[in-house]
């Protein structure tokens, strides 16, 4: 048994995966690092192979045909032996100095006997040719370097939510869950950490920044004109979310808060992207994506639709839809992102 599997989806990474890799490999015997090669065309299998030849007892190289970087993470979790789990992209990596102190709380929880759910760290945006690297931590909305569940839980920043970069789960709760992510799609990473969130009990927030997240490439999902091409796998992840959040009755107001807040962004996210496109066909998505909100939970889309960030991307007319893209020009500035 391992303390941590680390699933790396790989398609087509050869340029980059070896870094990823190498910064995961101090972990020693106490990791399993699951290299999933997703029907790649490239020198990514034989990179995967070659790992697995010299780390045997760290690496598995797993082969498939292509399914997206959603049907990698499924391939993972199935074949994940480590009682935690996180997946790390392989274009980015982890630093070390944090990489020591996630492993040695983890530890420390296993041997005490006690269940933890979910641990949380920062990440860090390594965006190609910024100087300045921003930071994304939580330590406003949760408590740190203690066990805490929902009731504990603040309220987020308005921009603010937890991405797969800061998570990490116990492999078993994923698996309580179901989880399994739509294959061929991007954006499944929101899913990934939205699905789970009823079933997490226990969590605790190291406020260390261990993940670093790369930014920089044309190809990336997260590349603006790849989100409009890609816009309707946005919106199927959206749509996905909606219905998961709209079968619960959840009792936690806390959770309920904070699972209603992931889902205001996620539908902003959508929104902007619509808006940022400007065609007719995506603005009507936009319209009937608000629309299936409401028909779906009423009183789901009051909250939502009424908060400030849900009006600001719905500013009506030519002059709002202008406004709504020079607030999100503005954030993406200031943030860092994509």
């Amino acid at each position: 048994m391992k303390l941590i599997s680390f699933v790396v989806p790989c398609y087509n990474s050869q340029e980059y995966m070896r870094h990823c890799i190498d910064t995961l490999l101090p972990g020693g015997d106490q990791i399993e690092i699951l290299i999933v090669n997703d029907g790649s065309s490239d020198n990514t299998a034989a990179i995967a192979d070659e790992y697995e030849k010299k780390y045997p007892d760290i690496c598995r190289a797993i082969h498939q045909e292509n399914k997206g970087h959603g049907g990698a993470v499924n391939t993972g979790i199935k074949n994940a032996k480590g009682i935690y789990l996180k997946v790390v992209d392989s274009d980015d990596w982890v630093n070390e100095y944090a990489y020591g102190e996630i492993l040695d709380t983890l530890s420390t929880f296993y041997k005490q006997g006690t269940v933890l759910d979910m641990l949380l760290s920062n990440y860090v945006y390594e965006k190609q040719g910024a100087k300045k690297k921003t930071v994304i931590h939580y330590r406003h909305a949760i408590p740190k370097d203690k066990i805490f569940c929902w009731d504990d839980v603040g309220r987020f920043p308005v921009s603010q939510y937890i991405l797969m970069h800061s998570v990490i789960y116990r492999t078993a709760l994923l698996r309580e869950c179901q989880l399994e992510l739509p294959e061929h799609t991007f954006y499944v990473d929101n899913i990934y950490v939205f699905k789970p969130l009823p079933y997490v009990k226990t969590m605790y927030y190291l406020d260390i920044n261990f993940y670093r997240y790369f930014i920089g490439r044309d190809d990336q999902s997260v590349n603006e004109a790849n989100m409009i091409k890609r816009i309707d796998q946005q919106f199927k992840v959206t749509y996905i979310m909606i219905d998961y959040m709209a079968q619960f009755n959840l009792v936690s107001k806390p959770l309920k808060r904070y699972m209603r807040h992931y889902l205001s962004i996620i539908m902003c996210i959508s929104s902007v992207i619509a808006v940022k496109s400007g065609t007719k066909e995506h603005l009507k998505m936009r319209k009937e994506l608000w629309k299936y909100l409401y028909e779906k939970d009423k009183k789901l889309y009051r909250k939502i639709r009424h908060n400030i960030t849900s009006c600001a991307v719905n500013l009506p007319g030519y002059v709002g839809r202008k406004a709504t893209i020079g607030m999100y020009k503005a954030a993406r500035k200031f943030i860092g992102f994509n």
